[in-house]
C-alpha cells in the first residue's frame, strides 16, 4: 500500500498548482491513500523574524500531528510527503520525530527544513524567492545531497510576471515531480 501526505504552506494551501498537480500525479502513481492536510495561523507577518516563525511552526506542527494521528504508517510499503514552503519544516520534522521512512518532495523549502535530514528528495526553488536567501537554501540542499532544481526570477510560488512562463515552469515542476515520484511505481508495474 502506498500513502502521500500533502502539507500546505500557510497561504499556500492543497488547491493551489503545486498541490493541486501533486495529488494528480500521486494519483496516477497509484498511492492509494492521499492525505491533504490543513492548518492554519493567524499570527500575522512572519517572514523574517525567527521568534514568529518558531512559534508558526510550532502551531503548525500541533495540527499536522493532530490530523495525522489515526495514520498507521507502518502499513504502508511507500510514503511520500509532498510539501510547500513552512510545509517542507513540518513534513521533515514529522518523518524525523516518528522515524518515517519516505521519499519527499519540496516545493520551496525554507533553511530551517535542513535541521532535519533527508534519505530521498528533491527540492525546487525560484531565485526571487523573498522568503529565503536562495544560494545559503542551494549550499544546504547539496550539503544533503538533495537535488535542487532552482527557477531563474521565479518568486515564493514559483511564479514570474508572465503567466506564459508561469506554466512553463510549473510543467517542468510536474515533470521532474512525475520522474522523482513515479520512479518506484514504474519499478513496482515492472515487477509484475
Amino acid at each position: 500500500m502506498k500513502i502521500a501526505v500533502l502539507f500546505p504552506g500557510i497561504g499556500y494551501h492543497c488547491d493551489k498548482p503545486l498541490l493541486y498537480y501533486s495529488r494528480k500525479l500521486a494519483k496516477e502513481c497509484g498511492y492509494d491513500e492521499i492525505v491533504s492536510l490543513r492548518y492554519s495561523y493567524d499570527g500575522g507577518n512572519i517572514r523574517g523574524n525567527e521568534k514568529k516563525m518558531q512559534r508558526a511552526f510550532e502551531s503548525l506542527y500541533a495540527q499536522a500531528e493532530k490530523s495525522l494521528e489515526k495514520i498507521d504508517f507502518s502499513r504502508y510499503d511507500d510514503i511520500l510527503f509532498v510539501s510547500k514552503s513552512v510545509g517542507t519544516i513540518i513534513s521533515s520534522a514529522y518523518a524525523e520525530k516518528h522515524d518515517i521512512k519516505c521519499r519527499q518532495v519540496l516545493y520551496t523549502p525554507l533553511k530551517q527544513t535542513y535541521g532535519f535530514m533527508h534519505d530521498e528528495a528533491i527540492a525546487f526553488i525560484g531565485t526571487s524567492d523573498p522568503w529565503s536567501d536562495v544560494p545559503e537554501v542551494e549550499k544546504l540542499s547539496e550539503k544533503q545531497c538533495v537535488p535542487m532544481h532552482v527557477y531563474s526570477e521565479a518568486d515564493h510560488s514559483l511564479e514570474t510576471v508572465d503567466t506564459l512562463k508561469n506554466l512553463e515552469i510549473l510543467m517542468d515542476v510536474m515533470k521532474k515531480t512525475l520522474d522523482f515520484v513515479g520512479v518506484l511505481a514504474r519499478v513496482d508495474a515492472d515487477r509484475g
